[in-house]
């Protein structure tokens, strides 16, 4: 991206729009981007890791069990999201950029990692949500493409630094066709992949169908692995 984005201001927005979604959801909804879970479990997810991040920048360590809601309710959970992620925006906020922090990148130990991660996180989730209801609305193309980079970067270097998935057997190498970016997954011979950036965060969060998106089966069996959580 050419400057870097105020991710405050952006998670300030995409929480606010997450807590509007449950306020009006069917929160038994099913979520088919995440399988077995209806809309419910995805705000205490999402609630959850807003409070593991806050954590892991005051306390500076990922030793932490989540409080669950003590309302399952629509007004009563979206209580609790609201004040979680405010929680989480006001630590953002006041912390310093370069203040010491747990994170999932060893390179990066700053609060500033958080800002960035949780807007990312938030939006995926926001997604979900809108797709759960049938109503899915397309990601900034721009902030789609620092997701994928984010993945790049940090998400599957941490995969296979914890051993869920295997190294790539061969690179992806993907283009946005919307944002003139590209970047390289893996080592060794490369299959180019190209797409929007929205279409291609969403395949390697195994949000979009790879068989209608991926014509190469080589390229599908690669990023059907566990290249993020």
């Amino acid at each position: 991206m050419a400057e870097a984005p105020d991710w405050l201001s952006l998670l300030g927005i995409h929480t606010e729009r997450f807590g509007d979604v449950v306020r009006h959801a069917d929160l038994d909804a099913r979520v088919p981007s995440c399988p077995g879970w209806s809309l419910r479990d995805l705000v205490v997810h999402l609630g959850g890791v807003h409070q593991w991040a806050a954590h892991a920048v005051l306390q500076g360590n990922p030793d932490l069990r989540p409080e669950p809601p003590a309302e399952t309710g629509r007004q009563g959970l979206t209580t609790w999201y609201r004040q979680h992620a405010s929680h989480l925006v006001e630590v953002l906020t006041s912390a310093a950029a370069d203040a010491p922090a747990w994170t999932l990148d060893d390179r990066d130990p700053t609060a500033a990692f958080w800002r960035r991660r949780q807007v990312h996180e938030t939006v995926m989730h926001v997604w979900d949500a809108d797709n759960a209801l049938r109503q899915p609305r397309s990601i900034d193309p721009l902030l789609a493409w620092d997701g994928v980079l984010e993945v790049r970067d940090v998400i599957y270097p941490r995969q296979v630094r914890l051993g869920r998935v295997q190294p790539l057997s061969r690179s992806v190498y993907m283009v946005a066709t919307d944002v003139g970016g590209d970047a390289v997954f893996g080592d060794g011979e490369s299959i180019v992949l190209h797409g929007e950036a929205e279409v291609l965060l969403r395949l390697l969060w195994h949000r979009a169908d790879l068989d209608a998106h991926v014509p190469d089966p080589q390229t599908r069996t690669l990023l059907s692995g566990a290249i993020t959580p």
